[in-house]
């Protein structure tokens, strides 16, 4: 073995060794050790706090559909066999103007959603999520035709609800690191 070989070799070790639990202070939590030991979850419906109708399925949906394509923990019905049980509110809905044609017609809307969000373990304590994570934004075109500003508005809600519901998983996985 050369030395230039040796050399690659030592460093690729230091590398690991730094790389380690005992090195940066990171490192890497696998399947129930991330998720603090759960392996199943029920999602509740959420309640609509807002005017606008249907949110409350729209983000239940999104949920289920994340969580179901993620994987990682199995979906249940019965909130009782969950070792997570989900619940929640679409507390608010806001829809603004955000940019303007030369003679004051509104060109795109801007509709922001905020959720509220509890996750209970299997013994009763609550799991803390970080309520940033809860709450985006999304524009859309305005248009002359009110169906066509109304799809457009329902699709941006589609969007953010799938957004709110990755990060609702993603932050999850925050609130159960042991």
């Amino acid at each position: 073995m050369g030395r230039r070989s040796l050399l690659r070799l030592l460093i690729a070790l230091l590398g690991l060794l730094g790389a380690g639990p005992w090195g940066c202070g990171y490192h890497l939590l696998r399947g129930r050790q991330a998720l603090g030991g759960a392996r199943t979850v029920a999602i509740r419906g959420f309640r609509n706090e807002t005017a606008q109708p249907g949110l409350d399925s729209l983000v239940t949906d999104a949920v289920h559909r994340e969580f179901a394509r993620r994987g990682d923990l199995r979906l249940v019905r019965d909130p009782e066999q969950a070792d997570l049980v989900i619940s929640g509110q679409v507390v608010r809905m806001q829809v603004r103007s955000r940019s303007f044609s030369s003679i004051q017609f509104a060109l795109e809307y801007e509709v922001w959603l905020q959720l509220a969000v509890e996750v209970q373990r299997r013994d009763g304590r609550a799991v803390h999520l970080d309520a940033r994570d809860l709450s985006e934004s999304e524009r859309y075109l305005a248009s002359a035709d009110l169906e066509v500003s109304r799809t457009n508005r329902q699709e941006a809600l589609r969007r953010l609800a799938g957004l709110l519901a990755t990060r609702l998983h993603d932050a999850l996985y925050v609130g159960l690191i042991p």
